[in-house]
């Protein structure tokens, strides 16, 4: 059985390989012993803190497979971004440039320097390792936070945002990065990539362009990768899309990467989702459905996807012995729960 619980100390080593499999790309996860450390710290002190209301709080959870032990995943929330370090993007707009005496109406397109994004919940840091691949692990992976900021709504923004992975290659060359490096930064992707995920982002507020960027001004490779993601991203992308994220213009400023977003209480999974108190019984929950599950703990946090059944009679969920175990629960605790397939 795969369970999905809070990181601790002793998954560095876990989290460190994780690290290193991610690639260059993956900002949340730098290969950087102190900042690897640090993140972890953050999220014990994230899960133990009584949060009335999103703040600079970090949820970090592993995927653990509890027949060897092994951690073969992980997955992540940042309550609120942008309150302690700036969080940048371009937005995608539009300008006209028309006269009316020459009948000539044009439209271009520009990229605009912001922080629209300061405050909002930011759902990051998913990965799942190779042997893990299959099944229903990569969808529980991200599903599972939106049942948690559901379960624990006053620490998370009804903004829900998640910044993906944009057009690279195997060796780290960004179409997008590479006309900045050319006329601004004079440093390449994967650097740059670094820097800003072991939270060096000085240089971004001292070198990035000030000034809208229009984009047919851009070399045409940089161009055609605008809101466009990594190969390996469409199928993280794709699933957000099916839970009702969408992008609103807003790209990442190293890869141009799209930045897509939700309302809480929209997202799908969120929106199905139910609580009920808990009975144990083997037969009944074998005839169930399978649902991703989690208890209602935040220090004690576990996650479980596997078959449960509902009383709608008695308005209880119905638990196998080995599920309760594995949730840390007894009878007549509580769950969040919601299907692993809806019914449309």
């Amino acid at each position: 059985m795969k369970i999905i619980r809070p990181i601790t100390a002793k998954d560095y080593q876990a989290l460190h390989d994780i690290a290193v499999e991610s690639g260059i790309g993956f900002t949340s996860l730098p290969v950087n012993e102190t900042l690897l450390k640090k993140k972890i710290d953050r999220a014990e002190a994230s899960f133990a803190k009584n949060a009335m209301s999103p703040g600079s709080e970090s949820y970090l959870f592993v995927m653990e497979d509890t027949l060897t032990g092994e951690v073969v995943g992980t997955t992540g929330i940042e309550a609120a971004v942008g309150l302690d370090d700036a969080f940048y993007h371009y937005h995608l707009g539009k300008v006209v440039h028309a006269s009316r005496e020459l009948n000539i109406h044009n439209t271009a397109e520009i990229l605009t320097f912001c922080n629209d994004y300061t405050g909002v919940t930011e759902i990051c840091t998913l990965f799942l390792r190779e042997q893990a691949r299959g099944g229903i692990n990569g969808r529980f992976l991200s599903k599972v936070r939106f049942l948690f900021m559901m379960e624990h709504r006053e620490r998370f923004s009804e903004t829900v945002i998640a910044e993906m992975r944009g057009v690279s290659d195997d060796d780290g060359r960004s179409p997008f990065w590479e006309w900045l490096e050319e006329h601004f930064f004079y440093m390449d992707f994967p650097t740059a990539d670094y820097l800003t995920g072991i939270g060096n982002k000085v240089f971004i507020a001292e070198l990035m362009p000030k000034y809208p960027i229009y984009v047919n001004l851009l070399s045409k490779e940089a161009q055609k990768v605008i809101g466009q993601v990594h190969t390996k991203t469409r199928p993280a992308l794709q699933l957000l899309q099916e839970e009702g994220f969408s992008c609103r213009g807003y790209v990442d400023i190293f890869d141009g990467g799209p930045t897509v977003e939700a309302n809480l209480s929209h997202i799908r999974t969120a929106q199905n989702s139910r609580k009920l108190p808990i009975v144990i019984d083997d037969q009944t929950a074998a005839h169930g459905h399978t649902c991703y599950i989690i208890n209602t703990s935040i220090e004690d946090f576990r996650a479980v996807a596997t078959e449960m059944a509902v009383s709608e009679e008695q308005q209880v969920a119905v638990l196998s012995r080995q599920a309760a175990a594995a949730l840390n629960l007894s009878e007549g605790d509580a769950i969040r729960f919601a299907p692993v397939k809806f019914r449309d």
